[in-house]
């Protein structure tokens, strides 16, 4: 599943908006009177001319502050945003940011186009990547099905035209499993219920024929339906490698998922949660079981990683 580490503005004390426009406001306002004072009463000191210049010089350079100050805590942010939002329309992420914004409310801005940007790109690129893995999916059993139908209208003995009729319903089924594995990775997407919800409350529903098991129960910030399907993908996954048990143990940010499989080797470890990969293809293995929880964990501000183990497969489930 397509996924960038995501862009972070480093947070630094500024002044609010308000207090910005504010000053400004005050400045535009008072200076002009406290100006007018000084220059009746320098005036006789200094002389009307050398009052008049200094007066003047003065009013420059707090204007020239003045637009600095704009400039630098609302007018560049302003700018780098609208630069990094037309490269993610135009397709690119390398729109250079600046490390600060201004203000407490273009720093909050700042953040949501860029975590909107992120998920847009992320979006995009796991939409190429489905529609290329798609392609190739469904090509065997189409290939399967186009030849079978050419050979039906060839006449066979009744034995090999049963083969065919089974060919055709295997290619089918196939077909059929692959484009419901795709509808459920995307209603994934969808926004989760809030819980809380306690790890053995959903466990009580999950059936994947291995033996379950919770460690340090706790509650986690799920609905019931959206837990109970988020175990069920990975009992289900474990069940299919092999596994005979599955524990889960609460943890300060989460949970953790640990079987009593064969475990992943090390040349798949890094491509587990990718769509479409597994190593059970010729057993009717689709490899969208860990995407699907990804994607689900995604939606409600959630991740999930794969640990080293010394035992079988151990996955932890976090929460932002």
């Amino acid at each position: 599943m397509p996924g960038g580490v995501k862009q972070r503005i480093r947070r630094k004390w500024r002044p609010p908006l308000a207090l910005v426009i504010g000053g400004t406001l005050s400045a535009v306002l008072v200076l002009p009177v406290i100006a007018i004072g000084y220059f009746k009463v320098a005036g006789f000191i200094l002389g009307w001319g050398e009052t008049t210049l200094l007066i003047g010089t003065l009013a420059v350079v707090t204007t020239l502050l003045l637009a600095f100050l704009l400039w630098r805590l609302v007018l560049r942010p302003v700018y780098a945003l609208t630069a990094h939002a037309k490269a993610v329309k135009d397709g690119r992420d390398d729109a250079p940011l600046p490390r600060h914004f201004g203000t407490p409310e273009l720093t909050a801005l700042g953040q949501a186009v860029l975590d909107m940007g992120s998920t847009l790109q992320d979006r995009e690129a796991g939409l190429r990547a489905y529609t290329n893995h798609v392609t190739h999916e469904l090509k065997s059993p189409l290939t399967s099905l186009i030849g079978a139908a050419e050979l039906l209208e060839d006449d066979m003995a009744t034995e090999d035209r049963a083969k065919l009729t089974e060919t055709i319903r295997t290619s089918a089924q196939k077909m059929q499993v692959l484009l419901d594995a795709l509808r459920r990775l995307a209603t994934a997407r969808d926004p989760l219920g809030r819980g809380p919800t306690q790890l053995s409350e959903a466990l009580k529903k999950v059936d994947a024929g291995l033996a379950l098991k919770v460690h340090q129960n706790r509650a986690v910030p799920l609905d019931p339906d959206a837990l109970h399907a988020i175990l069920t993908h990975l009992a289900q996954n474990a069940a299919a490698h092999g596994a005979r048990q599955l524990t889960i143990t609460g943890t300060e940010a989460g949970f953790t998922v640990q079987d009593d499989g064969p475990g992943i080797s090390q040349g798949n470890r890094a491509r587990i949660f990718e769509p479409f990969f597994t190593t059970r293809r010729a057993t009717g293995g689709t490899g969208m079981g860990l995407a699907i929880v990804r994607t689900m964990l995604g939606a409600a501000g959630g991740d999930i990683a794969l640990l080293p183990s010394d035992r079988g497969a151990l996955f932890d489930i976090t929460f932002d």
